[in-house]
């Protein structure tokens, strides 16, 4: 048994109540006079822990779909796009391009989760029966194309210049940078905390154990009377939900989205995190994407003292990321966390 595996909160009590804490002191601080004052060395630190909460968010959702119930998604970025320009577009005032109709930001949010969601029925409508990498292409191929739609459509989504003017909530009641940044990282942190602990529960109870018997063996599961299509359309869901969550999430953090944040390397960098740390282990991988975004944020100061151009640098990167998923893969398949038994591997 893992180190993670030890930790008490397998129920998600202890989650759960670490992100209301969160959440509440991120909205203190954004409410209150608190202030918060930061070293400028650690500024960067906070910025990219915001993205890693966020994006903790997405790997969350691909580790019900993959790790408990075997969905090979590759186009777990096209739920979090949707997420975010549906949030940006209701949202936006005075956007320069594309459609920004002004509506309160609480009611954006909620659109853009089930907008992913309903996204996501649409797609595992046409492709959740089929299986492995016929389901990994698909899911390629719709991300690929709602990107073109994104790109292509600027009278509605504004081209490659996207939807500017999402309103930024916490950055209208706090005009200090630091305190901003903190309640930034409290709130959102906080809210990933939560659905951590959501997830957890449903995995944890009977109809987790239900998902894991379809990544195991789909026809012994519908030969007891289950419904696997229901179970994996059911999972499929949630997951783009979550990512359509952790997308608004992001316009109302940034302030404005295009197609350029919304990349395949979005869906590569939580993949990655998640075969790392061990999928079907939800701390796992967060775990595993906090290791792929430190050695983001460590490359950022390693570039500075390297012979190299920026693009050769660049490279490298991933020639190193590459490098360390081809050892854990080839030395710990499940995952440097990851329970070999659970998902059916050597070791």
């Amino acid at each position: 048994m893992s180190v993670l595996d030890r930790v008490p909160t397998e129920n998600g009590d202890l989650a759960l109540l670490a992100g209301v804490c969160c959440v509440l002191i991120g909205v203190l601080f954004a409410v209150t006079p608190l202030r918060a004052q930061l070293p400028s060395a650690l500024y960067v630190f906070v910025e990219v822990g915001i993205l890693f909460v966020i994006y903790g968010l997405l790997v969350l959702g691909l580790d019900l779909q993959y790790g408990h119930t075997g969905l090979v998604n590759f186009g777990h970025v096209a739920f979090f796009a949707v997420g975010a320009y549906g949030t940006a577009m209701l949202s936006a005032q005075d956007t320069f391009a594309g459609i920004g109709l002004g509506y309160p930001w609480p009611l954006a949010l909620g659109v853009g989760v089930v907008a992913a969601a309903v996204v996501g029925l649409g797609v595992s409508a046409t492709s959740i029966r089929l299986r492995g990498d016929f389901l990994a292409i698909v899911t390629l191929a719709a991300a690929e194309i709602l990107h073109s739609i994104f790109v292509n459509f600027e009278s509605i989504f504004g081209g490659n210049v996207g939807i500017l003017g999402v309103p930024r909530p916490i950055a209208a009641l706090v005009s200090d940078a630091d305190t901003r940044l903190v309640a930034t990282l409290l709130v959102i942190g906080g809210i990933t905390l939560v659905a951590l602990a959501g997830i957890t529960r449903i995995t944890g109870a009977p109809y987790g154990r239900v998902l894991r018997a379809i990544r195991a063996d789909e026809l012994v599961t519908r030969s007891v009377g289950k419904s696997t299509v229901t179970y994996k359309t059911q999972a499929f869901v949630y997951g783009a939900a979550l990512a359509g969550l952790a997308g608004g999430l992001f316009a109302l953090y940034n302030g404005a989205v295009a197609p350029g944040f919304f990349t395949i390397q979005v869906t590569v960098t939580v993949w990655i995190g998640m075969l790392l740390g061990g999928a079907a282990n939800h701390r796992a991988v967060l775990a595993g994407l906090a290791i792929i975004m430190g050695l983001r944020l460590i490359s950022r100061f390693a570039l500075d003292v390297t012979p190299v151009s920026s693009d050769v640098f660049a490279s490298i990167r991933l020639i190193v990321v590459g490098l360390i998923l081809v050892a854990v893969i080839r030395y710990r398949p499940a995952g440097i966390w990851g329970n070999p038994q659970e998902l059916g591997v050597d070791r």
